[in-house]
């Protein structure tokens, strides 16, 4: 079995693949993130790197030869409802980076030339617009399976996946908080003065009441979703690309607001732990590829119907 995989990212789908006990032979990947690529090839280094999906063409797919699976998560910043209002980002399937939408269908016409029974897998955002979700259903001809990540980890994040695979119903919902996956303060200090990081915030806070999911709100300036601390009782809210400037998401613990460390991203998207923990790769790096990746799990309980 021969897998293609379309913005490859950190390669989420090797992971689920794995855990899923489906067997490959060969693992193409396509990706330009260079970090997320060193930490592919530190996990899975008989990885066979493709580059930027607009290079692959007629020629490259003939060379690789029959893929059975091709799997992606084509760019959302244009399509989330995080954009919304944002003229220069909110342009749907036309914008700059989730236009690339068309690269993951130029390329699986592409593969069914030679294997018109090719196995597909999209994902994308559930905030998007009906006019798009409309556009790539109708492009694909499959109806998405609409699955949020709380079932198997405690991340709120809803997002659609169009497949052809016979997928069976939902993951089991496994009742996971936040709580089920934080460190102690003591391992949160312990990892600041080893990575010179500091996770905790002296600013102050507004408490809203321990039946709250946003448990707090912080004051520090940036748009109100920068500002919320999640109870450790509730979900964490959708985990995001972010570069720093306090993006983050923050939680509650003793008395105290947090960041999040990037050992409890990879926990909230079902990540091995330690698997981003790569030399050459900074915590922001990690955050940006944790935020920008797959919940493993629930593409785990795709695969598990191949």
């Amino acid at each position: 079995m021969n897998v293609l995989s379309l913005f490859d990212g950190m390669s989420s789908g090797q992971i689920a693949l794995e855990r899923a006990g489906v067997d490959f032979d060969n693992y193409y990947a396509s990706e330009i993130d260079k970090y997320a690529i060193k930490v592919t090839q530190e996990n899975y280094p008989d990885t066979i790197q493709l580059g930027d999906v607009k290079s692959i063409d007629e020629k490259v797919i003939n060379e690789i030869g029959k893929i059975d699976l091709l799997i992606g998560g084509s760019p959302c910043q244009n399509l989330s409802k995080a954009v919304i209002n944002r003229k220069n980002y909110n342009q749907g399937l036309d914008g700059k980076d989730s236009k690339l939408f068309y690269d993951y269908v130029r390329i699986l016409d592409l593969i069914k030339e030679d294997n018109p029974n090719v196995l597909f897998l999209l994902e994308n955002v559930a905030s998007m617009s009906e006019e798009d979700k409309k556009i790539i259903t109708e492009t694909l001809n499959v109806e998405p399976i609409m699955i949020n990540s709380n079932l198997v980890s405690a991340q709120d994040r809803k997002r659609y996946y169009w497949t052809n695979i016979k997928v069976n119903g939902l993951p089991k919902d496994r009742g996971i908080v936040l709580e089920d996956v934080m460190l102690t303060k003591a391992e949160v200090d312990f990892r600041h003065n080893n990575s010179r990081m500091n996770f905790w915030y002296d600013e102050d806070f507004e408490y809203h009441g321990e039946d709250k999911k946003v448990i707090a709100t912080l004051d520090i300036n940036g748009y109100d979703i920068l500002k919320r601390v999640y109870n450790p009782k509730g979900k964490c809210g959708t985990l995001t690309t972010c570069t720093g400037g306090n993006r983050q998401k923050k939680v509650f613990q003793d008395g105290r607001c947090r960041k999040l460390t990037p050992l409890e991203y990879e926990r909230l998207q079902t990540v091995p732990e330690g698997y981003t923990d790569v030399k050459g790769v900074s915590n922001t790096r990690r955050y940006n590829m944790l935020g920008n990746g797959w919940t493993v799990d629930v593409i785990k309980h795709i695969f598990s119907f191949i």
